[in-house]
């Protein structure tokens, strides 16, 4: 295995966390990874060596991500929500108990505009630099960081409520 894979390979995670922020649904989060990784594979040549690969899959990951979306709208594709279906046999208290602080806070990430859910997924989640979150976004730096206090505040409020 080429070393390009092998970098792919440990990245896996954070993409998939980075898709999952982005769709909102497991099932749609591993196909936009699975589209992603095979746009990246075939565009391999187009990564310059000595730079962040994960900067450059982030963003690979995020234009899938709106093809999908321009995709669906186009389509009107509906998907039954993986949350039907999560809690179903369980009876250990404390897993009930983590499964439902896990759905107030997706269900506050869900309820936070697209925009900001991008900034809190890339810096948040994922720990990028402003600078890195900024330009892979292609937004200036103090749109990003606007965009992250007004969604920390949203996420603090809503999961105070919750």
């Amino acid at each position: 295995m080429q070393a390009f894979e092998r970098e792919l390979l440990t990245l896996l995670p954070r993409l998939r966390r980075f898709a999952r922020a982005l769709a909102r649904d497991s099932a749609d989060a591993d196909d936009l990874v699975q589209a992603a990784l095979e746009r990246a594979l075939k565009a391999r040549a187009q990564w310059a060596p000595g730079t962040r690969l994960d900067s450059w899959m982030m963003k690979i990951v995020r234009n899938c991500w709106i093809d999908e979306m321009r995709s669906r709208t186009r389509r009107a594709r509906t998907f039954v929500p993986e949350e039907e279906g999560e809690a179903v046999g369980s009876e250990a208290h404390r897993e009930i108990e983590i499964r439902a602080e896990m759905h107030a806070v997706e269900r506050a990430m869900d309820s936070l505009t697209p925009d900001q859910r991008e900034v809190i997924a890339l810096v948040l989640v994922e720990g990028l630099a402003y600078r890195e979150a900024a330009d892979l976004l292609d937004i200036p730096i103090g749109t990003l960081t606007s965009r992250l206090t007004r969604g920390r505040q949203a996420l603090a409020q809503m999961l105070e409520a919750a």
